[in-house]
């Protein structure tokens, strides 16, 4: 088994400390005063105070235009359901809002697009069988 590890800058820590860990609902892990470790769904996220990256709408996908760079994960249908309730729940706004792509193809998939408090772009998918992730 193996896990990522991706760092990236943030410009408030308490802010994605409220997003990553109170919203999310991911562990926190190591910290100092200028970065913190999350255990991002089974992966290491590394938070570190400064510039984010710039992202542009430049990946196409199906019918939508994906913010690239981005982060992702991949997670079962019931897990991604309770996720996507809980952000609309908290009014969190969506790039792309929680939607049905690629239906009765190789692939099907949900997907969903948000940012982070920094604006970092963050995709979450969602499969009712796992072993579609890789299809083609």
């Amino acid at each position: 088994m193996s896990i990522f590890h991706l760092a990236y800058n943030v410009t408030n820590l308490d802010e994605s400390r409220a997003f990553y860990g109170g919203l999310l609902g991911c562990e926190e892990g190591r910290s100092t005063d200028s970065w913190v470790d999350y255990n991002f769904f089974g992966h290491q996220i590394s938070l570190h105070l400064g510039t984010p990256f710039k992202t542009e709408a430049t990946g196409k996908v199906g019918e939508h235009r994906v913010l690239m760079p981005h982060l992702g994960v991949i997670l079962d249908m019931e897990h991604w359901r309770a996720l996507a309730d809980r952000l609309q729940a908290a009014g969190v706004e969506f790039t792309i809002p929680p939607t049905l792509r690629f239906a009765g193809e190789p692939g099907e998939q949900s997907t969903m697009f948000f940012r982070d408090p920094s604006g970092n772009p963050i995709e979450v998918k969602g499969f009712k069988d796992m072993s579609g992730v890789f299809a083609s």
